[in-house]
């Protein structure tokens, strides 16, 4: 049995669902075609528009593993 070894992508997820929805958004984006593992949330914003929450935007590192 091997360790596993990652490559780090930084990405940015949006909705205009809710915080939660962005993470999932942007990690099913990367887990096209990539064997991702896990993902870590860096910062969390919003856009506002009129005064409401028009947007929520999540900046994530995921981890994705690197074929041996």
């Amino acid at each position: 049995m091997s360790d596993p070894v990652f490559r780090k992508l930084e990405i940015v997820g949006t909705s205009a669902v809710s915080i939660e929805d962005a993470i999932a958004r942007g990690v099913a984006a990367v887990a096209t075609g990539e064997a991702v593992d896990w993902f870590e949330v860096l910062e969390t914003r919003g856009a506002v528009r009129d005064g409401k929450v028009h947007q929520y935007q999540v900046v994530l590192k995921v981890g994705v593993r690197v074929k041996a």
